[in-house]
């Protein structure tokens, strides 16, 4: 593959490469690039907004560079305060340990494994101690870290900002130093991040990492970045029928952003879709084709086709999925709640989301709309439950005891 070619690659939904001579200068020399993108396990799973910074992870590696996974154990102690208002919590080690594990195990669902090297910062943060930590400290001002946007909102708000929440970019960026890293990725919100480790790595006489940042993926909601504290996810372990029905739920215009950031046809596929779309084309069709790219990816091909199906079935026909697996589900004697039973078959996942989603509307039980919170369904069954257009369970109810 030609130099122009690989920068060209490299360069596909980049929002910014600082320096892109000094990438084209590093590329030149022929040498494999030691390629790094940092995650704190801050959440046990991984979703879409992960595999933009993921996915151009993997492409370094199909251009025969060495990638190396870094699993923030150390700073998520710590709690990245990157684009928040106030002082983020820190994660237990044991909380950070168990989120570790499932990291590793879904990140090779994008990664490949026999060309990753998974990486632990604890591995040489616990050797700094107290000397090093106060070292490394004073190569940085504070002047320099206020310059950070959500610092200097902090500062000028007189919200708290702790010490220690100074030392996340400090940590991160010796990260580079340790790893010796050539190119650092992340996205946008981590900019500030990502340049102190390239002024870090001058100051230990390492030539500077070339800093590659990626969009932030918008959620299901079309507002706010994706989160699974927000609830507006697409997980990459979800069951293909839910990851299919999530995405064709993304409206017509975001539906653009998701097949640029994730999909990967070729560019000039992309804007045939578009122009096909411009012409009178159902953007409903653009979003099959791209739905089902990811369920295959994720799943495979046969899971992909399934997926379709139910969806055809569901919002076509007004059916209900004919695989449906009965759950039984134990109750009092005078029957159970509408709430607890949502929660209880995993269509809801608390009785608080359940009463509100049927203040909303968005409850059905046999076909019928639910507006009683305090409707009671009797012993016996089987009921289909219904939650807004995508989510079903089958429930028969039965004396606990």
């Amino acid at each position: 593959m030609t130099h122009s070619k690989g920068i060209e690659i490299i360069r596909r939904g980049a929002d910014e490469i600082l320096v892109e001579e000094d990438l084209s200068r590093k590329l030149a020399k022929g040498k494999p690039l030691r390629v790094k993108a940092g995650f704190d396990p801050t959440a046990p799973d991984l979703h879409l907004g992960h595999t933009v910074v993921l996915n151009k992870m993997r492409q370094f590696q199909d251009l025969g560079h060495h990638v190396m996974f870094l699993i923030g154990d150390f700073t998520g102690m710590i709690g990245d305060p990157s684009g928040r208002n106030a002082t983020r919590p820190p994660l237990t080690p044991e909380q950070i340990a168990e989120n570790a594990e499932t990291y590793k195990a879904q990140v090779f669902k994008v990664l490949d494994a026999d060309k990753t090297e998974i990486c632990f910062n604890s591995t040489w943060c616990n050797q700094l101690g107290a000397s090093g930590m106060i070292r490394l400290a004073a190569k940085h001002t504070v002047a320099r870290m206020l310059e950070r946007d959500d610092f200097s909102k902090r500062f000028a708000e007189q919200r708290p900002i702790s010490i220690h929440e100074f030392l996340y970019p400090l940590i991160q960026g010796y990260d580079s130093v340790a790893m010796k890293a050539d190119v650092e990725l992340g996205g946008t919100d981590q900019k500030f991040n990502l340049l102190v480790g390239r002024e870090l790595q001058k100051h230990y006489g390492q030539e500077p990492q070339v800093i590659l940042t990626m969009p932030l993926l918008v959620g299901l909601d079309g507002v706010n970045k994706m989160s699974k504290s927000l609830g507006n996810y697409v997980g990459i372990h979800d069951a293909p029928a839910d990851m299919f029905g999530k995405l064709m739920s993304v409206s017509d215009e975001l539906m653009w952003r998701y097949v640029e950031l994730l999909s990967f046809e070729s560019l000039a596929t992309i804007a045939g879709w578009k122009r096909e779309v411009e012409g009178g084309g159902n953007p409903r069709d653009v979003k099959v084709r791209f739905a089902q790219e990811i369920v295959a990816r994720f799943h495979d091909r046969s899971a992909a086709a399934r997926a379709l199906e139910d969806f055809e079935a569901l919002f076509r026909h007004g059916g209900v999925p004919d695989d449906l697996v009965e759950q039984l589900i134990d109750v009092p004697a005078d029957g159970g709640s509408i709430a607890q039973v949502l929660k209880s078959s995993g269509v809801c996942s608390s009785t608080s989301e359940a009463f509100q989603m049927i203040e909303q509307g968005g409850v059905k039980v046999d076909g019928q709309k639910v507006s009683d919170k305090a409707l009671k369904l009797a012993v016996g069954g089987p009921y289909v439950l219904q939650l807004g257009k995508r989510k079903f369970a089958k429930v028969t109810l039965r004396v606990s005891g």
